[in-house]
């Protein structure tokens, strides 16, 4: 039955999590310990001076307060058991979004909670790699349905060199020729962040200067994404258009529009969602390198930005976050391909 599938694929994609988690973890051990004794000792350093000042205790009781509180933290973040255990723990603690404090990235409020940091830059990333992904799916299907309607012709040869050509070029190439020619040298579109300084005030207006500031970064990788996806449509629906029940469908006399858009489409959609979703998936991790060209303060600026301040609890929170959703996507594509292709066997018997 299809709720035994569910289930299981949804079991198993926990299970994974976890266990990419605890590599994770494992990974990252030694330097999150460091980092963790680190802000150990800067807390202790604290309470000590608030101790002074408000009571009139002994250097050595001083002294021996310093230790207990220090050893007190250490046993309270388990960093006195052993390795396995430790591990374990911080992967527990990943798993429940408990990331802890960043050590040098804060979010714009001044908070150090690894969380407001990631949470913050979220929607930055989704509302620009999102719209990108969307724009450039519905381009590229509906490209493709036309080179597979006329394989062959002048069209799907011309479209298929630029693909050839455009597929291979890195994004952030691509950015940077866009700046240099769009903001530099014909100045219509701002070279980079996500707001004019300063910032419009109002709704609309900020929602306005939001698009202006978004149209150069997504013009840019719908550019240079659709063609290949659209290539790829192509032979898909070609393979499709070649079934039995498609040449039935055209010897009944049903219009060429509904064979290539109800038919074809509908029996081709299981690989066409596949590529799809995987992008949106993809889009939840941002571009690294064309977030920092385009200044986009999304999660893959805060990424380099981790990486540069050895920040490891930002980058082990953006890790697990963005490979938690990556794990959830799959599972929910499985789901999907049960319900969209007849063919799929989910469960029971045969």
């Amino acid at each position: 039955m299809y709720w035994r599938y569910a289930v299981r694929r949804i079991l198993y994609a926990v299970v994974m999590y976890a266990i990419v988690i605890f590599i994770f973890s494992a990974l990252f051990n030694a330097v999150a310990e460091t980092t963790q004794i680190a802000q150990i000792t800067e807390q202790v350093n604290a309470e000590v001076r608030g101790v002074q000042q408000a009571s009139q205790m002994q250097p050595e009781d001083i002294q021996q307060w310093r230790e207990d509180r220090r050893a007190q933290l250490i046993q309270q973040y388990h960093l006195d058991e052993p390795i396995v255990s430790r591990i374990f723990w911080r992967t527990l603690n990943t798993l429940t979004f408990n990331l802890g404090q960043s050590t040098q990235i804060r979010s714009s409020a001044g908070e150090n909670d690894v969380w407001l940091v990631i949470k913050e830059r979220i929607p930055r990333t989704l509302i620009l790699f999102m719209t990108a992904v969307i724009i450039d799916v519905l381009i590229g299907v509906w490209l493709g349905l036309r080179k597979a309607r006329k394989a062959g012709g002048l069209m799907d040869r011309t479209t298929s060199i630029v693909t050839m050509v455009v597929y291979g070029l890195p994004s952030w190439w691509l950015g940077m020729l866009m700046i240099m020619i769009f903001a530099f040298t014909f100045p219509i579109f701002p070279s980079g962040s996500m707001h004019s300084t300063p910032a419009p005030t109002g709704g609309f207006a900020n929602f306005v200067d939001l698009l202006y500031h978004m149209a150069l970064p997504v013009i840019a990788l719908v550019l240079l994404r659709f063609w290949g996806r659209a290539y790829i449509t192509r032979n898909i629906v070609l393979g499709t258009l070649q079934e039995d029940f498609i040449m039935s469908a055209r010897a009944r006399g049903i219009t060429e529009r509904r064979v290539l858009y109800g038919h074809t489409l509908r029996s081709s959609a299981p690989p066409i969602v596949t590529m799809s979703l995987l992008a949106l998936l993809a889009s939840f991790g941002g571009a690294l390198i064309f977030e920092g060209i385009f200044s986009w303060p999304g999660m893959g600026n805060l990424y380099w930005v981790a990486v540069q301040q050895n920040d490891v609890p930002v980058l082990m929170g953006n890790l697990a976050l963005t490979t938690g959703l990556y794990i959830a996507g799959l599972a929910l594509l499985d789901l999907i391909y049960g319900l969209l292709d007849p063919r799929v066997k989910v469960g029971g018997k045969a």
